[in-house]
């Protein structure tokens, strides 16, 4: 077996054992997704739902909540000076409103389950006219006369805190983020007014989140591609039981990919080199057909005598060979040099 086919045998195990090591990394992850710490992820569910479900009972105070439910009101709330009307589709969301509406305001709330087309969501949540103004007011999304307000004032997300609060709030009206199993990264917020989606850009991006705004039809998407950004923001909402199956999948994927890029790399440095191979021994093959080949220096025929002898050894390789074998040192570059030589005698032929 010569030295090329050593090499070649070598890179075939070290593919096999990164394709085993693969494999038991996939059962691993298929065993930690199922039945690790990743048991409170309900994969009946999307897994923008999840992240939802997980930090819908969390605890904060009540100026963070205050923000959180001010994000809610002011992205999905049909508002006029008296009353407001929010959609969403997730029951335990508009569970969730309702506490924070009765609790921080002490007002009834009406959620009647209506069969709407507003955003592809189905339940209505209905507050009373008559309290609707004084809590419009306190979550800044009227101002003293009356009149809407888009952008809240700064005392409302004035810390990191109540900023990462009325991202909370936004999230869990209008967020959703891509189950890590698909092929892409991909975390949104649809969002109808541009002046809030710009608002909520901003703050993600005061958050060294990286986040986009992009114009879709009648909508407004604000989006995180970064798989590393996805996951801050997925810890920000502390919905870490969703945050450690997503980082399970994330190093799953990365090593596969890995795994792919390196069989790539080994792949095309093999084609390479036979191609190159190729090419050494049709130039011979073609000066050696030459009257004068006899005459050529010594160093050009030493070398097609080697390349003929080992036709499928590398440059490196024949570097070493013919170093040894004629206790003369010869480089990889002096080896090129040569074959460089002989191209351009074939050529000028």
């Amino acid at each position: 077996m010569n030295t090329t086919q050593k090499v070649i045998k070598g890179f075939a195990i070290c593919l096999a054992v990164l394709i085993i090591l693969s494999i038991i990394n996939g059962i691993v992850f298929l065993a930690t997704s199922t039945i690790g710490f990743n048991n409170d992820v309900n994969i009946s569910e999307t897994y923008s739902s999840n992240i939802k479900n997980e930090i819908l009972n969390l605890e904060y105070s009540e100026t963070e909540l205050i923000s959180e439910l001010s994000a809610i009101v002011n992205i999905s709330g049909e508002i006029t000076k008296n009353e407001f009307s929010i959609y969403t589709e997730n029951i335990g969301v508009s569970r969730r409103i309702y506490k924070l509406i009765k609790d921080l305001f002490g007002v009834e709330v009406n959620i009647e389950k209506e069969e709407i087309n507003r955003l592809n969501k189905n339940y209505l949540l209905h507050i009373k006219v008559k309290d609707a103004e004084k809590i419009l007011k306190a979550l800044n999304i009227i101002d003293e006369k009356g009149r809407r307000k888009y952008k809240p004032d700064k005392f409302l997300c004035e810390n990191v805190e109540e900023k990462k609060s009325y991202l909370r709030g936004a999230f869990l009206i209008c967020g959703s983020v891509n189950d890590p199993k698909t092929s892409r990264y991909h975390l949104e917020f649809i969002i109808d007014n541009k002046i809030i989606a710009e608002y909520i850009n901003d703050l993600l991006n005061e958050l060294n989140f990286s986040s986009k705004i992009l114009k879709r039809e009648k909508h407004f998407m604000v989006y995180i591609k970064e798989s590393e950004k996805i996951s801050d923001f997925i810890k920000l909402l502390n919905a870490y039981n969703n945050l450690f199956y997503y980082e399970d999948i994330r190093i799953y994927r990365d090593h596969k990919n890995m795994t792919n890029r390196l069989n790539n790399c080994e792949q095309a440095n093999i084609d390479k080199i036979v191609f190159s191979s190729n090419e050494q021994l049709e130039n011979i093959k073609k000066l050696k057909e030459r009257e004068d080949f006899d005459l050529l220096d010594d160093k050009i025929k030493e070398i097609c005598l080697y390349k003929e002898k080992y036709p499928e050894s590398s440059m490196q390789e024949l570097a070493e060979i013919m170093s040894i074998e004629t206790n003369n040192k010869i480089t990889k570059s002096g080896v090129n040099h040569r074959f460089r030589k002989i191209k351009e005698m074939v050529k000028d032929k």
